[in-house]
């Protein structure tokens, strides 16, 4: 079964999760990390439970998922795996934090193109890819039938949806993928939001104000 640690960094309280199962394999998704605080704290958590980081991934790549991708990939040895539709939103991450007022250290190039059809396996354990656009171009969300949940980027938060006015962004379409392929999920797969607390599918259906099931 596999385990989620969240972590909420930088100026925009972004969600940074660590997924990892029994023999102590991990991904890392969405690394927000933005100052050296943040870099102690999610290393001393992988170093405590003896974690192996197999996996950097961008559930999408606006700049406050983005922050730590430098840090993790050169710390870890890990290439970036992400949307090839994300790759003009990665390169805009000194732009906008330019125009945030943020330092940033720019992120290594999407090596590891992911999609729809592809499965991320952990060990025993894999993860299935959800193609999720709306907030962005190629946000894609990470589904574990066994454990429940899902790592649903900025797609689906509790009681509300992601933006969907940044550049790459439709609201219809963000609709439509909550519709299609996250309120088709179990009503108890957890899900797993880029910003705020975590919420349930089966909830998120009768009591999300902006899309209903």
């Amino acid at each position: 079964m596999l385990q989620v640690q969240k972590f909420t960094f930088n100026p925009f309280s972004e969600n940074t999760y660590v997924v990892y199962n029994e023999t102590g394999d991990c991904i890392i998704f969405d690394p927000g990390l933005y100052n050296a605080h943040d870099e102690i704290e999610l290393s001393q958590f992988i170093e405590h439970k003896e974690l192996k980081p197999a996996y950097l991934i961008n559930t999408h790549c606006h700049i406050d998922h983005i922050m730590g991708n430098e840090y993790i990939s050169k710390k870890y040895g890990l290439e970036l795996y992400a949307h090839k539709l994300e790759v003009d939103i990665l390169k805009m991450g000194r732009t906008t934090a330019l125009m945030y007022g943020l330092h940033y250290n720019p992120s290594p190039e999407i090596v590891h193109y992911i999609d729809e059809n592809d499965v991320i396996q952990l060990g025993k354990e894999s993860l299935k890819i959800l193609f999720t656009p709306g907030h962005s171009p190629g946000s894609i969300c990470f589904y574990s039938e066994s454990s429940e949940f899902v790592i649903s980027g900025d797609v689906l938060f509790r009681q509300s949806i992601g933006r969907s006015d940044l550049p790459g962004g439709k609201h219809e379409t963000l609709v439509n993928s909550i519709k299609t392929q996250m309120y088709n999920l179990p009503d108890e797969t957890i899900v797993y939001s880029g910003h705020g607390p975590e919420t349930q599918i089966g909830y998120e259906k009768i009591y999300n104000p902006f899309v209903q099931g």
